[in-house]
């Protein structure tokens, strides 16, 4: 079965994500555009694709599909980030794009993303346009239609580009690479594998800043972990971040749109810290001013910082296509969330992980200090923060809504000897304590899992909300 997450579709190679099932979703992208049309001219498409395995097979094959519409098609050369493909949509006022990606998603995994005109992932009535007519040729009985890749080209059907040119461009607009450049920082990039291999190096070749490229080939198995820029997959980044005596340790995901990063000293620097770092870093250093975007499952760190400034947070569930959302309708400053998407204003509404970075490294620049005492002296002043994820797996699954409702009718008055102050549902159940730590509790709405956030002022206390999240979330589901 097809169907649109938040974030567009994917599926295991060879299982679901076929060249038959991909070919009939580009035709289903191509018919939705053209019904959408309006003005007398030809539409566009911009089509990019990741370093997964047969990603540029995939993407060919959508660009035949979508010339044969006589859509024209702007197919990217090599793998790129996400984030680079996004941009060109807007940039060259196409009227949608497609990435061929499962971002941070095991290497069996691929996937289709869709992107709007304005850059950011299609909403959720664009897309359910599409699976609309995915039913519609169901009923019909028709397939997709198909050109020859070289008789696209010649007709100018199909127009291969470098996405990277007008991207780096516009980054290094958001970026003070001057900054960056005063300083001979050493700098580790770890691509994981992925689309972000080089960008960081072009970005920053003019620079005096020493850079060195680890897991940057392509590899399609992603050398057996998942692309994912979290702590239990960045061991070779450590490990290189001490052998070098670097400043920093710069990991992107699969697709480049998250961002994780590694102290002088080896610890972890998760999206939480670089997400307030950032916020900080353009309140009180470049003098701006917005609301704040958080994900309901980010940092209280956020809402310190926002009122030490008078900023408005509004929070949102999980998604960063909610962000987005906000960051199109509202005068955003910074949106983020905690597995490491995070935007900023005058960029596409779209986490990118090259553009947080740079972002970390103009901190570094301008402050002109470790990056553990930079995180540090965060702490001291908006935390003590401590975070923690589990994931609870359970013997049945039941409705989500059932479990959310079972939840708040059991809602205890304390957890970890603090009072729950409140209880809210934006995204799950999530309590919040009298101290500022927290709990949130979310049922999966696809498999038998709770997915377990909590943060406290100790790591011990946020096990502690932790282990009482798994053990209320066990007694709701029964």
């Amino acid at each position: 079965m097809i169907g649109f997450g938040t974030d567009g579709w994917r599926a295991v190679i060879a299982d679901t994500f076929t060249f038959a099932n991909l070919r009939l979703i580009a035709q289903a992208v191509a018919d939705a555009i053209l019904k959408q049309q309006t003005a007398d001219r030809q539409p566009s498409i911009v089509v990019g694709y990741d370093t997964r395995f047969l990603s540029d097979r995939f993407a060919v094959e959508t660009a035949r599909v979508l010339a044969a519409n006589g859509i024209l098609v702007w197919l990217s050369r090599t793998d790129a980030p996400t984030p680079a493909i996004s941009y060109n949509v807007k940039h060259k006022g196409a009227d949608a794009g497609v990435v061929i990606t499962a971002s941070h998603n095991p290497p069996r995994y691929n996937g289709f993303k869709l992107k709007a005109p304005y850059g950011g992932s299609a909403t959720a009535e664009q897309c359910a346009l599409v699976e609309e007519e995915l039913r519609l040729m169901e009923r019909e009985g028709r397939g997709p239609n198909m050109m020859d890749y070289q008789r696209a080209l010649d007709r100018d059907l199909i127009r291969r580009f470098d996405p990277g040119w007008e991207y780096y461009q516009h980054l290094s607009n958001l970026i003070d690479i001057d900054a960056i450049s005063q300083r001979e920082l050493g700098i580790v990039v770890d691509a994981m594998w992925g689309a972000g291999r080089g960008a960081f190096n072009t970005l920053l070749s003019r620079t005096r800043c020493h850079i060195t490229d680890i897991r940057s080939v392509l590899n399609p198995g992603f050398g057996g972990i998942h692309p994912e820029p979290i702590l239990r997959y960045l061991n070779d980044l450590v490990a290189a971040v001490q052998r070098l005596q670097a400043d920093v340790g710069l990991a992107t995901d699969g697709d480049a749109d998250r961002i994780g990063a590694i102290d002088a000293q080896g610890n972890f620097i998760d999206p939480h810290h670089i997400f307030a770092l950032a916020l900080r870093h353009l309140v009180e250093v470049r003098g701006q001013t917005g609301d704040v975007v958080k994900t309901v499952s980010t940092t209280f760190m956020i809402n310190n910082l926002a009122q030490k400034y008078s900023l408005k947070v509004h929070e949102t569930p999980v998604g960063f296509n909610h962000i987005a959302d906000l960051m199109m309708r509202e005068d955003v400053l910074i949106g983020g969330e905690e597995s490491g998407g995070i935007g900023i204003r005058g960029h596409i509404p779209e986490g990118d992980g090259i553009l947080m970075g740079l972002m970390l490294l103009e901190v570094m620049a301008q402050t002109r200090a470790p990056l553990h005492e930079i995180v540090s002296d965060l702490q001291a002043n908006f935390g003590p923060a401590h975070y923690g994820r589990i994931d609870a797996h359970l013997t049945r699954q039941l409705p989500k809504k059932q479990i959310v409702s079972r939840l708040i009718d059991s809602a205890p008055g304390t957890l970890n000897g603090e009072r729950v102050e409140k209880v809210d549902t934006l995204d799950g159940v999530k309590f919040y304590l009298a101290d500022q730590s927290w709990l949130l509790i979310r049922p999966s709405g696809t498999e038998p899992v709770l997915r377990i956030y909590a943060e406290a002022h100790t790591p011990e206390a946020a096990d502690a909300l932790l282990e009482a999240g798994t053990i209320l979330g066990k007694e709701a589901v029964g």
